[in-house]
């Protein structure tokens, strides 16, 4: 295909609203379908490698990752995003876009390279500089996959995505292991990334056809260089919310202590971090394309938050209550430090899930301006818990996270909701038919779990006990308590024509 036949299919005439929906339940599949799938490939070399390195090494990686992260948000992905949003796109645009982001990531590997070592400095590990200096090579691949990717989106296709994103697991998941045995330490868990990174890159660049030069000529770009604007200083803020809890903690705490830390960060933030982002992806393109229908905007919000809840609620409250024995058996006693951290992380992380869902219904509907401000919001709230929190230790930082989590969604839905025509209260009672009965069966699971101790249970049996139980007491619950939304899922997920009073678009979201 030419070029331009390309970009023409791209920006091809409106479809039905049936055939529309029936490509964003697609896109849904594809790109949620081929997540899970990554993260159990990338979960099952984890495991692996977790046990052959210490948390001194993952405390190290956390301090390179503040950087990192700092660094990445000017990486111009909100200028390719403007792409998406916009009505139509012309192959100049594409190139000035190719432009910023080439210029952009190489200005910011220059930066890292150069600076690793006043990073080094602050942290007092000499180390952090030769590991932020190889990481650098992370930027040089941004513009190869950026591109291509929200190009892809615009067009809801992704199925070609999905299989360049598991080949690239299938990369960063060898690596990793064949690193971790060959006794690489710490840097086993900066040169999977990259091989990800560039497998991504190459990958997505073909699959795309999107092999075009550049161009530095950007008279003309102010709706992208507007909109980029607005989501690259949203990314800022969430950047100093996320990051600034191990800014601070890395001066004041040593490595061992911050690994464990982290790691329950990280792994708490699984199912937000990895399985929402690849919904708000689809949501993206899919809202920016109903954005004139009030009605479908605003009921396929709430539905996306009610159905999500269903998921979300008991995983993590499940989480909290099966910590213990999930970190034995799956990491080993040396860890089991994360344990009190995972409990407090997975209890406010059900309400980081909802707050992450506003931004793309906002951005598609042209107000990057909310997101910002509840960004901007979170970077005041989540710090100061943060320097509050650490004068009771890294345990008192877990508890910033539970303090901070629910004043950020208020604050973020009193924004939102008069963009999308709710109210408070209709996101509450989109949360509760999945977070009650899930806070039931955590109390149920938990006085489960005090008894099975007694009984001297191996952990991976006692684990296998109180999932199985959880399961079966939740599923029990939805079914009692909320059984039309509990055939409301099922009817999603077989594709079932929806009422005539329902559009199709709506009940594609």
């Amino acid at each position: 295909m030419s070029e331009t036949a390309e970009f023409k299919s791209i920006g091809a005439n409106e479809e039905s609203a049936e055939a529309f929906g029936s490509r964003v339940r697609s896109a849904v599949i594809w790109r949620s379908g081929s997540q899970i799938l990554a993260q159990i490939i990338t979960w099952a070399s984890t495991l692996l490698v977790i046990r052959l390195l210490d948390p001194s090494d993952y405390g190290l990686f956390a301090m390179t990752q503040v950087v990192l992260s700092f660094l990445a948000f000017l990486n111009g992905w909100g200028f390719a995003s403007a792409l998406v949003q916009s009505d139509s796109v012309d192959p100049f645009r594409i190139r000035q876009a190719f432009g910023l982001l080439l210029l952009l990531n190489a200005l910011l590997a220059a930066i890292q390279f150069f600076g690793a070592p006043l990073a080094a400095a602050y942290y007092g590990q000499p180390m952090v500089a030769d590991l932020l200096r190889v990481q650098a090579l992370l930027f040089l691949a941004t513009p190869f996959i950026a591109l291509p990717e929200v190009m892809l989106g615009r067009a809801l296709d992704f199925r070609r995505q999905a299989i360049v994103n598991l080949l690239a697991a299938f990369a960063g998941a060898g690596t990793a292991f064949g690193c971790a045995l060959a006794g690489y330490g710490v840097w086993t868990l900066v040169y999977a990334p990259i091989a990800m990174f560039w497998t991504r890159a190459i990958g997505l660049t073909l699959v795309a056809r999107l092999l075009v030069w550049p161009s530095f000529n950007f008279k003309g770009c102010g709706q992208i260089v507007g909109f980029g604007s607005a989501v690259l200083f949203s990314q800022l803020f969430w950047l100093v919310q996320s990051q600034s809890d191990i800014f601070i903690a890395g001066a004041r705490f040593d490595a061992h202590a911050l690994g464990l830390y982290a790691e329950a960060l990280f792994l708490a933030q699984i199912f937000m971090a990895k399985f929402v982002p690849p919904l708000n992806e689809v949501a993206f393109p899919a809202y920016a394309r109903i954005k004139t229908d009030a009605a479908a905007v605003r009921w396929s919000f709430l539905k996306t938050v009610r159905i999500l809840m269903l998921v979300a609620a008991p995983f993590y409250c499940g989480l909290a209550v099966v910590a213990a024995p999930m970190i034995e058996t799956l990491f080993g006693a040396k860890w089991l430090g994360m344990v009190p951290y995972i409990q407090l992380f997975s209890l406010a992380l059900i309400l980081m899930t909802v707050q992450i869902l506003f931004a793309p219904v906002t951005n598609a509907l042209g107000k990057p301006s909310i997101s910002m401000f509840s960004s901007m919001s979170g970077a005041i709230l989540f710090p100061a818990s943060f320097l509050i929190g650490a004068q009771w230790g890294l345990v008192g930082m877990a508890w910033a996270w539970l303090v901070s989590a629910p004043l950020l969604l208020i604050v973020t839905a009193r924004l939102s909701a008069p963009l999308i025509g709710i109210s408070l209260w209709d996101v509450a009672r989109a949360m509760l038919p999945g977070l009650a009965p899930a806070l039931v069966m955590a109390i149920g699971v938990g006085f489960a779990d005090q008894a099975l101790e007694s009984l001297g249970l191996a952990p991976p049996v006692q684990l296998a006990l109180l999932v199985a139980l959880g399961g079966i007491l939740y599923g029990a619950l939805l079914w009692l308590l909320e059984r039309d939304t509990l055939l409301e899922v099922i009817r999603l997920v077989r594709r079932r024509q929806a009422p005539a009073a329902e559009a199709p678009v709506q009940d594609a979201i």
